[in-house]
C-alpha cells in the first residue's frame, strides 16, 4: 500500500534529493525562465489564479523590453540550458510572439508555450514551427462537457481537442497535454486517458485545482481527500501499464506515492532553477506564486543581480517551518510544500500528505 507510509528504498532517494535541494539553494542556476506576456484571455476559467479577461487593462512588456531583459542574462547563463516559456492570460492573444520567439531562436534560447488551444489551428502551428519552438503545452480539463464547464466557452473543447490532434502528427516539438482534475472528470478518467491514447498523445500531466484566485471561490473544484488517493493510484497503474507517461503536477510531497506518480522526487524549484517575469515586469518564480513573493521589477533593476541576491525566501524556507509543518517528521524532505501554495501572511493552504493520511483513515480503516 502506497499513501502515507515511505518505504526504505524512498527514504534513501529523498535523503539524497534533500541533498541535491541544497545545493541547488546554493547555486541556483537558472533553468526555467516563465513570461507571463499577457493577462488577455480568450476563455472565463473558473479555477484561474491570475483573474485573466478578455480585454485586461494590464500594461504588458513590449518586444523591446522583453528582449532587452533577455540580453542582459545572457551573458551570466549557457542558453541551451535555459528554457523560455509564454504564458499568460493566453500567450497566442499577442501577435508579435511568433516573432519574439524568432529572435529567442537567434539567441539560441529553446522557448516554449502554454496554451488552452483556442487559437492553434493548422497555419498557427506552421506558424511557431517556423520560428523556432521547443516546447507546448495544450489544456484539456476531460470531454466537451466537464472541460467547458471549466473553461466557460462552449467551443473550448472542440479547438483544444483539434490542437492535441494536429500535435499528435507532429514529431519536432517536446509537447504534452495538462489536464485539471476535478469533481466534474475524475468519475471518468480511465476513459479520458484511453481517448487521448487514441490521439496518439504521449504525455499528460495530471493537476488538482489549488484555492487561489476564482477557485478560493469555489469549493466544489476541489477533490475529496478520497478521491485525491484515488487520483495517485490512477496515475500510478497508468504509468506501469506503459501505453502513456502520465504524472502528478509538481506540487506536493506525496509519502508513499513519490517517483510512483512523477519521475523524480518532490521539490519545488521555484526560486532555485525557476523564475518569473511578469505581465507588468514583476520578477517573481512560477507565476502560480503569489504576489507577495515578488523579488522585483525587471524594468527597474538588472533581473540577474536580483536572481543572484535575492530569493531568499524561496530558498531557505526555514520561515515556513510552523503550525502543522512544524512537527511533522517529512518536513526535511517537503520544506511546506510549493510556494504557491501559502497565503499573504505564509500560511499553508494545502499539505497533500496530510490528504493521504486523512483519506488512509476513510479507505483503509
Amino acid at each position: 500500500m502506497s499513501g502515507s507510509k515511505i518505504t526504505f528504498a524512498q527514504r534513501i532517494g529523498l535523503e539524497r534529493h534533500r541533498i541535491l535541494r541544497k545545493r541547488l539553494a546554493e547555486e541556483h542556476p537558472l533553468r526555467t525562465l516563465f513570461w507571463e506576456c499577457t493577462l488577455r484571455c480568450n476563455l472565463a476559467c473558473k479555477h484561474c489564479g491570475s483573474d485573466c479577461h478578455v480585454s485586461s487593462n494590464a500594461k504588458e512588456l513590449s518586444k523591446e523590453q522583453f528582449l532587452s531583459i533577455i540580453d542582459s542574462i545572457t551573458p551570466h547563463v549557457d542558453p541551451h540550458k535555459v528554457l523560455i516559456i509564454f504564458t499568460g492570460g493566453e500567450a497566442l492573444l499577442r501577435h508579435d510572439l511568433p516573432d519574439i520567439g524568432r529572435e529567442l531562436y537567434k539567441r539560441e534560447y529553446p522557448w516554449g508555450i502554454v496554451t488552452n488551444g483556442m487559437l492553434l489551428d493548422e497555419s498557427q502551428i506552421e506558424t511557431l514551427l517556423r520560428n523556432g519552438i521547443h516546447t507546448l503545452t495544450i489544456s484539456l480539463d476531460g470531454f466537451e462537457e466537464a472541460h467547458n464547464y471549466l473553461r466557460g466557452h462552449s467551443q473550448s473543447y472542440h479547438r483544444a481537442e483539434r490542437a492535441v490532434r494536429l500535435m499528435a502528427q507532429i514529431s519536432l516539438v517536446n509537447w504534452d497535454v495538462v489536464t485539471c482534475v476535478n469533481p466534474m472528470n475524475f468519475s471518468y478518467l480511465s476513459d479520458f486517458r484511453d481517448h487521448l491514447i487514441a490521439i496518439g498523445l504521449k504525455q499528460w500531466r495530471l493537476f488538482t485545482i489549488f484555492p487561489v484566485g476564482r477557485a478560493a471561490l469555489d469549493p466544489n473544484l476541489q477533490l475529496s481527500d478520497e478521491d485525491f488517493y484515488h487520483l495517485m493510484e490512477f496515475i500510478r497503474d497508468t504509468n506501469r501499464e506503459g501505453k502513456i507517461k502520465a504524472s502528478y503536477g509538481c506540487e506536493g510531497f506525496l509519502g508513499g506515492f513519490e517517483r510512483e506518480v512523477r519521475e523524480d522526487y518532490y521539490i519545488c524549484n521555484a526560486g532555485l532553477q525557476v523564475a518569473s517575469i511578469l505581465c507588468d515586469g514583476t520578477i517573481s518564480s512560477c507565476p502560480s506564486i503569489r504576489f507577495d513573493y515578488k523579488q522585483g521589477n525587471a524594468l527597474e533593476e538588472d533581473f540577474w543581480e536580483v536572481w543572484q541576491k535575492k530569493f531568499l525566501p524561496y530558498r531557505d524556507k526555514s520561515w515556513a517551518k510552523r503550525n502543522e509543518c512544524s512537527g511533522c517528521e517529512f518536513w526535511r524532505y517537503c520544506e511546506g510544500n510549493g510556494m504557491h501554495l501559502h497565503d499573504d501572511d505564509g500560511k499553508l493552504l494545502v499539505c497533500h500528505y496530510k490528504r493521504l493520511e486523512r483519506a488512509e483513515k476513510v479507505l483503509f480503516s
